[in-house]
């Protein structure tokens, strides 16, 4: 009995493995043949002697009028290939490929793979209607960015901010699953470079959003946009109980240049953790306005914490007027532990 299951499961890898590579040959010359069409009929085509938009896609749509464009697996190379050279093409042969999608009915494929009750498909359908800029339904997407599933829970939000033309940003008020680190940096990366995303004032869900990963993401959001009118509502969390978004809005504030904090920051440093205390000096370093190195000189000076002496000597030395002895006083004064902190932080190499 055990040798048979072993001839079996031997059997079953060894078929499962030649039916992969059959499926792999047949992917790449198929593969051939569609470089081969796109080239003869799009990519080789002169975008200046087209007289309308469109028209060199519908001379190509002939051209793909094949027997293997016909079977659901030819279709989804197609989908896949057309999708490949649309991340990769721009301007009027990029939206000549996307009227191809089009005209060879495809968008109705990836539809379906959109109603479909397996989450793999319903991701891969997502990337390939917000790839070829397909608008979908609020009501059909916006579902999908509260789901269990994580993928796909990430792929609908990325794809409603690149699809919804009126409120790409309408997701993080239904939002009560957390944007994790890795979906934080997608969503980034998508609202940062798509072009005419109308940008909201992110105060409102910093003010009345319950998610926190929702609220930590729009503080970063306000720091690249340097939303100034978001400066109040980012200001209210440093009386937030949770330390982590108080540590957040304090390097918000900090990265802002926002003098007007320099007093409430000193003012609540000594009741703070350490995180937030550690940006509360970072963010005097960055304000540099001078009107707390008394304060910083302190910290440096008296501190038993190591990152606390650290972050002070970087900030006394951004926060010196040009020409004073500050530092070669502190020097004069410093113990030896303290003169190789400040001679570290001197070099300008060394940010926060």
């Amino acid at each position: 009995m055990a040798i048979g299951m072993t001839l079996v499961a031997y059997f079953s890898i060894l078929r499962r493995r030649f039916r992969g590579f059959r499926r792999d040959k047949k992917v790449a010359r198929l593969n051939e043949l569609i470089d081969d069409l796109l080239i003869e009929n799009v990519l080789s085509q002169d975008p200046e002697q087209v007289q309308t938009p469109g028209e060199t896609a519908e001379a190509a749509a002939n051209a793909f009028q094949l027997a293997p464009f016909g079977k659901r697996w030819g279709r989804q190379v197609l989908i896949d290939r057309l999708i490949n050279y649309r991340n990769n093409v721009r301007g009027a042969m990029g939206d000549e490929i996307r009227t191809l999608y089009l005209l060879l009915e495809l968008d109705k494929d990836s539809f379906k793979k959109l109603k479909s009750r397996k989450w793999n498909h319903k991701v891969r359908a997502l990337n390939e209607l917000s790839s070829m800029e397909i608008g979908v339904a609020d009501v059909i997407i916006l579902p999908l960015t509260n789901s269990r599933n994580r993928e796909l829970r990430a792929a609908a939000r990325q794809a409603y901010i690149k699809l919804s033309k009126n409120e790409p940003f309408k997701f993080f008020d239904l939002a009560t699953e957390p944007l994790l680190q890795w979906d934080q940096v997608e969503l980034f990366r998508i609202i940062t470079t798509t072009s005419n995303i109308a940008i909201p004032n992110f105060a409102q869900w910093i003010t009345y959003s319950t998610n926190k990963s929702v609220i930590s993401f729009c503080l970063k959001l306000v720091i690249h946009y340097h939303q100034l009118k978001a400066i109040p509502a980012v200001m209210k969390l440093l009386d937030s109980k949770d330390h982590l978004l108080r540590a957040e809005a304090i390097n918000c504030l900090g990265k802002m240049r926002i003098a007007d904090a320099e007093d409430k920051l000193v003012y609540i440093y000594n009741n703070q953790p350490l995180d937030c205390q550690i940006e509360i000096l970072k963010a005097l370093g960055r304000i540099g306005s001078g009107r707390h190195t008394e304060f910083l000189k302190q910290e440096f000076m008296l501190s038993t914490d190591f990152e606390l002496r650290k972050n002070a000597a970087k900030s006394l030395i951004n926060n010196q007027v040009p020409g004073s002895n500050l530092i070669n006083e502190l020097m004069a004064e410093a113990s030896p532990e303290n003169q190789l902190i400040l001679k570290h932080c001197m070099n300008p190499l060394i940010k926060f």
